[in-house]
């Protein structure tokens, strides 16, 4: 069954139509209850999106949110589409410069930003960066962030919302088509530079419907959200499934297991995803006992090995009926491979399970996974060259990851093409992380691979060469790393050596440094 219709906007109109009194959203992180019903929240959403149109937004231009997971995330997410623009998501843990270059790239006009948060005040930061220059800042009212003077406050936005910036707004929503850029998410690639995947509403719309139909989404569901929405497992799997299938959003900033289970059995949470560390650490949580996890019904995990016993364990200890995996990348919104709710425990641990509805999977001559279909994104932002070298001229994506099918259809990730790592369920990209290192002084070369680690499945190894007769300190590097990197980023140890394996061409062996 195909979703109907193909936008946000209408997608939200839908829900306030057909869940009058549905429960979209609770959110009781910031010191208030804050609980929206469908009709609310769609409320809520042409208020934002009629302050964007006063702060001159047009059709096509781009606003960026940089903040955690609350009720004010899908607000400012659905409003910037609902005033047909484009949203860009900037994750939680980039430093300043690093959400900078992706704001100044992308083009944003707006940037909606959130105060303290994790220890540190991300709305100070950008006040006394150059981000303010030429273009809007909004504010997110957690803990006790305050707007300055050039900086526009989230309730005087939506204040702002007169009659005729309302009507402008439904406008807008109105004329949005299957078509038009929904967002662009950044991704890291080989060569270290950011690339912004352009998805369509078409893309994000029919691959949330898959995610949420494999899931049996419904009205009834309560869906704890601890993924971070500024990624596609928190945004696309998440808010979107959410208004398709009518299921309560609720946000949680900052997951921890007592947290987390508190959620769970105050709010008789039914759908809980996430990396498989988070599931080990509730079932080896010591206070486990003390929380009622009986309303759970579905989890959904993935990103990196799921142990079997991890599945049993969550079906037998915790009662979960249905537990499944699956496999995407933001270029195809997040949606390529998904098991089925009715796979047994080796099939969902050991596989990524079968193409999602809309989707097909075949491998190269050298075993690469190739994937196209409805999800497949319309390119990279302004790099033609590197959308040609992902998307072949059948329309197959080279997801640059070897794999292999079961005679069931069932895939299986091998082996990576890319030397790419998954960091606590983020993915890390080496050479991103060797161009920062190598700016450091004394520094000749530097190569960084993923080692595995208990707690994040995998952390960065860096080896460096130096300048000869130099002395550089690994405790130094490391914090060189952690004033321009994301500490998912930052390498956990340092290595010094005298050279790096090379082959006869002079390509540096990685395999050899594992």
């Amino acid at each position: 069954m195909l979703p109907n219709p193909l936008t946000t906007p209408a997608a939200l109109h839908r829900a306030e139509n057909q869940w009058p009194d549905g429960v979209a959203v609770v959110d009781d992180q910031w010191g208030a209850r804050v609980s929206l019903t469908w009709p609310e929240l769609a409320d809520e959403v042409r208020r934002f999106a009629a302050g964007l149109i006063g702060l001159g937004v047009r059709h096509g231009d781009r606003v960026a949110v940089w903040a955690p997971n609350s009720h004010h995330w899908p607000i400012a997410a659905l409003g910037v589409q609902y005033a047909g623009a484009v949203l860009i998501t900037l994750n939680t843990r980039y430093t300043v410069s690093e959400a900078s270059d992706i704001i100044e790239r992308s083009g944003a006009q707006v940037v909606v930003v959130s105060g303290a948060f994790g220890g540190i005040d991300r709305l100070a930061e950008v006040v006394g960066s150059t981000i303010p220059t030429g273009r809007s800042v909004v504010s997110i009212p957690l803990d006790d962030a305050a707007a300055g003077p050039d900086v526009i406050a989230w309730s005087t936005l939506l204040a702002s919302a007169t009659d005729e910036l309302l009507q402008q707004a439904r406008d807008r929503a109105d004329a949005v088509r299957a078509d038009d850029l929904s967002d662009i998410l950044f991704t890291s690639g080989t060569t270290g530079a950011p690339k912004g995947v352009m998805a369509e509403h078409r893309h994000t719309v029919h691959g949330a419907h898959a995610w949420g139909a494999n899931g049996r989404l419904s009205e009834t569901d309560r869906y704890l959200m601890v993924n971070p929405f500024f990624h596609t497992f928190g945004y696309k799997a998440g808010i979107l499934p959410s208004i398709l299938f009518g299921a309560t959003m609720v946000p949680l900033a900052v997951y921890s297991p007592s947290a987390s289970m508190d959620v769970v059995s105050r709010e008789k949470i039914t759908v809980f995803p996430g990396a498989p560390t988070i599931f080990q650490t509730i079932l080896d949580a010591p206070d486990r006992d003390q929380h009622d996890l009986s309303s759970l019904r579905l989890i959904v995990t993935g990103a990196t090995i799921v142990p079997v016993v991890l599945i049993e364990r969550l079906q037998s200890d915790l009662g979960v009926e249905t537990v499944v995996t699956a496999y995407g990348q933001t270029e195809t919104s997040g949606f390529i491979t998904t098991c089925r709710p009715d796979d047994d425990a080796v099939t969902v641990a050991t596989t990524c399970g079968r193409a999602f509805d809309g989707m097909e999977v075949t491998l190269s001559e050298q075993g690469e996974v190739l994937t196209r279909g409805r999800m497949v994104m319309r390119g990279y932002l302004d790099d033609p060259r590197a959308t040609a070298e992902t998307i072949d001229a059948d329309g197959w994506l080279h997801t640059g990851d070897i794999g292999a099918l079961d005679d069931r259809g069932n895939l299986t990730i091998t082996d990576r093409l890319k030397d790419m790592y998954i960091c606590g369920g983020f993915n890390v990209y080496p050479a991103e992380v060797e161009q920062v290192l190598s700016r450091f002084p004394d520094v000749t070369e530097a190569a960084v691979i993923g080692v595995p680690d208990a707690r994040l499945g995998e952390v960065g190894k860096a080896f460096l060469t130096v300048q000869p007769g130099a002395t550089v300190s690994p405790d130094a590097v490391v914090a060189f790393a952690k004033e321009h990197l994301a500490n998912f980023k930052v390498p956990r140890v340092v290595e010094i050596i005298e050279a790096l394996p090379r082959n006869a061409s002079g390509k540096i062996l990685k395999r050899e440094m594992r």
